[in-house]
């Protein structure tokens, strides 16, 4: 009976112990993801800042002010942060990683609308803007961080600061231009123009989109894009 008594005390400290590691080991792998959670925010922030000073002047007091309404978010591979007929709530900038707006036709084609890498903003703009459910696709091609805006604080953002403004009426106005481009080179290029004008203007994303997708973005098919880059490695 001793030598059994001795046995459930032993256990019963083992257990005490196996209790006590397993709650110190937890601890430490919550400081650590919280340290890098830390990291992860302070990267994407200076990452962030240098994209807005390309824009916009601001002191430090104003950028971390104009950070607070944005949230960061990661994106897995082939995860979908906007589908049809559902509205679009955030306005999303890319700190790294890559994402494909797309639209599917009646037939099952898909035709890519936009593509976003590090420092691009992506969403489906017309539904975004205007609240409305949303006509395409919007795709993690890698696995992404994002910084998001929701669309009511954007709109809250707007209003605090002229220098807040400004910033979005540049991104609106560029975006304007970068599709006005768009449909300008659709009608006046033949398709070997538009994929050697696609590599000239945006050569780090011809490495990190799949040939479908990139053939959907100027318009033809995978087999025809895979015939111009043989010739075009053949000359």
């Amino acid at each position: 009976m001793v030598g059994i008594g001795k046995t459930t005390k032993s256990l019963k400290s083992s257990q005490r112990h196996s209790r006590n590691g397993g709650r110190c080991f937890l601890f430490i792998m919550l400081k650590l993801l919280i340290q890098l959670k830390q990291l992860f925010v302070s990267e994407a922030s200076k990452i962030f800042k240098r994209h807005i000073a390309n824009r916009i002047d601001l002191n430090d007091d104003e950028f971390e002010h104009f950070l607070s309404f944005f949230s960061l978010k990661t994106v897995k591979k082939r995860q979908f942060i906007i589908q049809p007929d559902f509205v679009p709530n955030h306005r999303n900038f890319v700190v790294q990683g890559a994402m494909r707006a797309y639209i599917i036709d009646d037939s099952g084609n898909e035709h890519t609308i936009q593509f976003a890498i590090d420092n691009w903003w992506i969403t489906d703009y017309n539904a975004y803007i205007y609240q409305k459910p949303a006509t395409m696709f919007v795709m993690a091609q890698e696995d992404t961080l994002l910084l998001q805006i929701i669309h009511k604080k954007e709109i809250e953002l707007k209003a605090i600061s002229p220098k807040f403004e400004t910033f979005f009426r540049i991104m609106a106005e560029r975006s304007t231009a970068y599709m006005q481009r768009r449909v300008i080179e659709r009608l006046t290029l033949n398709a070997e123009e538009r994929y050697e004008h696609f590599l000239d203007k945006y050569p780090l994303m011809a490495h990190r989109f799949p040939q479908y997708a990139i053939a959907s973005y100027i318009g033809v098919t995978t087999e025809f894009l895979s015939r111009m880059r043989k010739n075009r490695l053949s000359k």
